[in-house]
């Protein structure tokens, strides 16, 4: 065939396929001239709904009382409001504005109240939209506002690394609870992800199982969480964990106050954590005893065992306030889970805080005469050099040390309790 006459078949090809886009397009453009969509717009009176939560749980006689409050918000009301009226005067998007019609539009209390709701109940935002009068994405976007607002104001005071006032403090509690140096208990908890990529499911699941994320925190007896670490897919074993955390950065680095205490007649400056048995032989950790023999291998265990379930209660008390922690999440975004996961911790902490006072599970008063009763104390460390981290990470790991700390413990316990049995 001759250039000339291909040349020919091609133009004719291009017309028939342009008065083809032609008549298609001309087609559509009758058929929304002619059907045109209009937005599916839904008054819902987001004024009644703010004046029926006010008058339910604000007004000066609520229909709804003070326990009900804490119920149902997970928090007691000056807490809740003391959010609020942070939010409010921090974050533009909480603020109350005015359309172009002089209209009011949703009020802060209304956004915070669909954002702890979807937290605390787990449900998707188009649970609250008969109440609170407010869409499935509007409530999701308040939910995104929300937890970056906690994060931002309340997260360096409420997940800050326990301070030289912190550290005395679990110190104290640990020696009345017969483990003196003793500052928390670590562990890891898994968070399923319902909606976890497809290409990311081998990494995430572990076995048969569904795809999981893990949180990594320490816990002490009031259940405030002072570390967390989350991110990490659910394949890792809470030794995997480890070799990532941050746990023990500021005690390599030299940022964390020197801790010395003595525990049978023996001096010792490294504080530790109570763990269970997955975890190595450091001197940072003490694990219970698994096949304990004689009474006091026994009673130690006995204590131990019973002290550890701090941050095992920490985590029960989470999910039971948070159900959006401990149902499976249906987010589809990784730094998403992130930040709400964060969020309730912080939350946690402000609700620890606010009602502390309220409950004492360890009587400290031998300790609130002065400093001279205390076995443990609590000064500031030296900042390293560089040279000194290697010698610091080793002293964390030693292996020796926790035997004769753990001998000590054992010893420390039946002198304690021991007349108990």
């Amino acid at each position: 065939m001759s250039s000339s006459s291909s040349d020919g078949v091609d133009e004719a090809f291009e017309e028939y396929f342009d008065e083809e886009f032609d008549n298609i397009l001309n087609s559509l453009l009758d058929e929304q001239a002619t059907n045109p969509k209009k937005r599916n717009y839904i008054e819902r009176d987001r004024e009644q709904g703010h004046i029926q939560l006010w008058n339910d749980y604000f007004d000066e006689n609520p229909t709804y009382t003070t326990d009900m409050f804490r119920r149902r918000f997970r928090m007691n009301k000056p807490l809740f409001l003391r959010i609020v009226e942070r939010l409010t005067t921090g974050v533009p998007y909480f603020q109350q504005r005015v359309n172009a019609h002089g209209r009011k539009g949703l009020s802060p209390l209304q956004k915070c109240t669909a954002a702890i709701r979807m937290l605390a109940y787990g449900q998707s935002g188009d649970t609250y939209d008969e109440y609170l009068r407010l869409g499935d994405s509007t409530a999701l976007l308040c939910l995104d506002h929300f937890t970056n607002g906690i994060i931002h104001f309340f997260g360096d005071e409420y997940l800050r690394i326990p301070t030289a006032e912190d550290l005395q403090r679990l110190l104290d509690i640990g020696e009345a609870r017969g483990f003196p140096g003793m500052i928390g208990s670590i562990d890891c908890m898994h968070w399923e992800w319902k909606n976890c990529p497809t290409a990311w499911r081998g990494q995430y699941t572990r076995g048969s199982g569904k795809p999981t994320i893990v949180l990594e925190a320490v816990a002490s007896e009031d259940l405030w969480i002072w570390h967390a670490f989350f991110g990490l897919p659910g394949t890792l074993n809470d030794i995997n964990v480890l070799d990532r955390s941050p746990v023990f950065d500021d005690i390599i680095k030299g940022r964390a106050p020197k801790v010395k205490f003595k525990v049978n007649n023996h001096t010792y400056r490294m504080a530790y954590y109570l763990t269970d048995g997955i975890y190595p032989n450091w001197s940072t950790f003490i694990q219970s005893i698994s096949l304990p023999q004689g009474d006091k291998a026994e009673l130690f265990a006995k204590h131990q065992e019973s002290t550890r379930k701090d941050v095992e209660r920490a985590f029960g008390v989470l999910q039971a306030r948070f159900a959006i922690v401990k149902n499976p999440c249906r987010l589809w975004d990784k730094e998403k889970l992130g930040k709400i996961m964060r969020c309730c911790i912080i939350l946690h902490n402000m609700i620890v805080e606010n009602e502390r006072g309220k409950y004492s599970l360890t009587d400290t008063s031998q300790f609130e005469s002065g400093e001279s009763s205390r076995g443990s104390k609590v000064t500031r460390r030296e900042s390293l050099h560089s040279t000194n981290m290697l010698g610091m990470r080793n002293e964390v790991r030693d292996s020796g040390k926790h035997d004769r700390l753990k001998a000590d413990l054992v010893e420390n316990v039946w002198q304690t309790f021991g007349n108990d049995q």
